[in-house]
């Protein structure tokens, strides 16, 4: 047995509409034949035991909370929903991360205008499918870290226009539709922030 939490601890919860349900041997039996297999298929995803077992938990924890209601030959697609989702997020997580650093570092002693976007010419060579190794991505989570501190010093609009393009992933003009204000103020925010984190790791001795 892979997981380290028990059984149990997927049960369904109380019926709440009027689906046929799974029962509660049927979901365990389930979870018990599909957790190696989920594994493994995890495993060829991310290429780590570690996390592809956080993964395959997850996904059959949210599968028990969120869809106990529902019959048991509907279970294989909703949990293959659900790991891919997860598989996907994460993936999506590392790009994010790779847009972070390769942004940051093109903006070192550079000095654009306000309104100018940094997303709009910035170019990602880190693809989703690339993994880091070790001390690489030791690295990324160490700059990481120091970037997440330059965050919190940010004025408010400056930090809320830069996490909803760069990591919400939101256009400009759905930014702005979010925020409240006009594209060119966004542009405007996402500038003054990517430099004024730039500017935070330069002074943390960060190179890029």
């Amino acid at each position: 047995m892979l997981t380290s939490r028990p059984l149990a601890t997927f049960a369904r919860q109380e019926p709440t509409g009027h689906l046929p349900l799974a029962t509660e041997k049927e979901l365990a039996t389930f979870l018990a034949e599909v957790e190696r297999r989920a594994f493994k298929q995890a495993v060829f995803a991310v290429r780590d035991e570690h996390l592809a077992l956080d993964l395959v938990q997850d996904a059959m924890l949210k599968l028990a909370e969120k869809y106990a209601g529902k019959p048991a030959t509907e279970l294989p697609l909703l949990f293959q929903r659900i790991l891919q989702n997860g598989i996907r997020d994460y993936y999506r997580r590392q790009r994010v991360r790779s847009l972070w650093t390769v942004l940051l570092s093109s903006l070192q002693g550079k000095q654009d205008e306000d309104d100018h976007d940094p997303l709009d010419t910035v170019e990602v060579t880190e693809g989703p499918g690339v993994i880091a190794g070790p001390a690489q991505e030791l690295e990324r989570l160490q700059v990481m870290g120091v970037i997440e501190d330059a965050l919190k010093s940010l004025p408010l609009r400056q930090r809320e226009a830069f996490l909803l393009r760069y990591w919400e992933d939101l256009d400009v003009q759905e930014t702005a539709a979010a925020m409240g204000c006009s594209e060119g103020s966004v542009k405007t925010h996402c500038s003054r922030a990517a430099h004024a984190l730039a500017a935070f790791l330069k002074a943390r001795g960060v190179g890029l």
